[in-house]
């Protein structure tokens, strides 16, 4: 299993946060999918609470909300992500990846839900 980063937004600051996750986090969020709120215990950030928004795979493609399970697949797109039109009513045929987190993916983004105890940096020792 390639290593798995975690991107976290936090959006009271408009700040991002890029965490290694080792393999027993990494374990956690496998098979979870784009929308989840989950425990930020189980990623090591006791108190918060995070929802998953995105990611990438081992390739470079893109997370898709609407393309269910953890597989890749071709599909017309009109809009981000994974094409952005330069013409109006443009679409074009694109590979994404699904929703659901899969051992092929190496990036995830998410966002803060809720703050725990602690300042976020500080957990993070930045």
């Amino acid at each position: 299993m390639p290593e798995m980063k975690l991107v976290l937004a936090n959006p009271k600051n408009g700040k991002t946060y890029q965490i290694t996750l080792d393999e027993k986090k990494s374990r956690a969020l496998i098979g979870r999918k784009i929308g989840e709120v989950i425990s930020g215990d189980l990623i090591g950030l006791p108190g918060y609470e995070v929802e998953i928004t995105g990611g990438s795979d081992k390739d470079g493609f893109p997370m898709r909300p609407d393309v269910h399970g953890g597989v890749r697949k071709r599909v017309l797109l009109s809009g981000p992500p994974g094409f952005h039109p330069t013409r109006p009513g443009e679409r074009r045929r694109k590979t994404v990846r699904g929703n659901m987190i899969t051992d092929e993916i190496v990036q995830v983004n998410a966002k803060i839900v809720k703050e725990g105890e602690k300042p976020i940096e500080e957990i993070l020792g930045k």
